[in-house]
């Protein structure tokens, strides 16, 4: 299935259920492989707005952010997303941003 397929089908079901994060986060994810992160970071912070312990949501926002390039909005994203898997036990989402993070704190400057 295309992206602009997939993008298309999630946002009827968006429209449909507004206030799932769950959706958002799926809307997020496929605008995510399309190559439009800033859609993304505004799905993705929709999600963590209706849900604030989604910390794949988090995870997905900090991701979204670093491929738009606004470095600083995806460092605070991940450490928001750290505490919050941490106070969750999530372990595996926290062990990804760990190295998200990690990652974006060791790439030199542009």
């Amino acid at each position: 299935m295309a992206d602009q397929d997939r993008i298309a089908e999630f946002k009827e079901v968006v429209e449909m259920m507004p206030d799932d994060p769950v959706v958002r986060f799926g809307l997020a994810g496929a605008y995510l492989d399309a190559g439009q992160a800033d859609a993304a970071a505004v799905e993705y912070a929709e999600a963590v707005r209706l849900k604030p312990d989604y910390s794949a949501a988090h995870r997905g926002l900090g991701r979204a952010l670093e491929r738009a390039g606004r470095v600083a909005e995806a460092k605070a994203a991940y450490a928001k997303g750290l505490d919050v898997a941490a106070r969750t036990g999530d372990l595996q989402t926290k062990k990804e941003i760990e190295v998200f993070l990690r990652r974006l704190e060791n790439a030199p400057a542009p």
